[in-house]
């Protein structure tokens, strides 16, 4: 049997709110701090727990992880993956390749993007302006390898006119965390 509580006479009213800010949990359409700092947290180390990662940004657990689904709901955390030292798994050489294209109709330039996509040695591909159609960033073992990749692949993909190739002799900077000071200013 459940007992009602007796009702006073007097109506009520919801508590007046005292801050028009909202909550940490409510999420608009648009990044919030707390989104931003969940966005740097996670790009220096994915591998945070929820819990570790609530800590960082000042907010409780569940709200941490309802913000993180609702991140990678909406696009802006699109997977995770290990770095790893290109070096120490034999990868000796990186090198940027700018390919040339015959022709730039859409048909041609499409098989020529599916063929890209394709290669594993291609670890990024950007169309670019001026000379040149595609920026490849390409990866092999050593001079050798590259050598042959160069000609028997890349060479040989449909639509290639001519390849120019730069070295990497060393890095200066390297790995993917996307700056997001833009967005403090606006989210806040």
């Amino acid at each position: 049997m459940t007992l009602k509580k007796p009702v006073s006479g007097k109506t009520s009213r919801p508590p007046a709110s005292t801050s028009a800010a909202p909550s940490p949990e409510a999420h608009g359409a648009t990044l919030d701090r707390y989104d931003v700092l969940i966005l740097r947290e996670l790009q220096q180390d994915a591998r945070l727990s929820n819990a570790e990662l609530a800590t960082r940004i000042g907010l409780s657990a569940a709200p941490t992880w309802r913000r993180v689904k609702w991140l990678e709901e909406q696009g802006y955390i699109t997977g995770y993956r290990a770095e790893l030292d290109r070096r120490k798994v034999g990868l000796g050489v990186l090198a940027f390749v700018r390919v040339d294209a015959n022709r730039n109709t859409g048909t041609e330039t499409r098989a020529l993007e599916d063929a890209i996509r394709q290669l594993p040695e291609v670890i990024a591909c950007h169309y670019i302006s001026g000379a040149g159609t595609f920026e490849l960033q390409v990866m092999a073992t050593d001079l050798d390898a590259f050598s042959r990749f160069s000609i028997e692949t890349l060479l040989n993909l449909p639509n290639v006119k001519d390849i120019h190739t730069s070295f990497s002799l060393g890095e200066v900077k390297a790995g993917g965390a996307l700056p997001l000071t833009h967005l403090k200013a606006g989210g806040a």
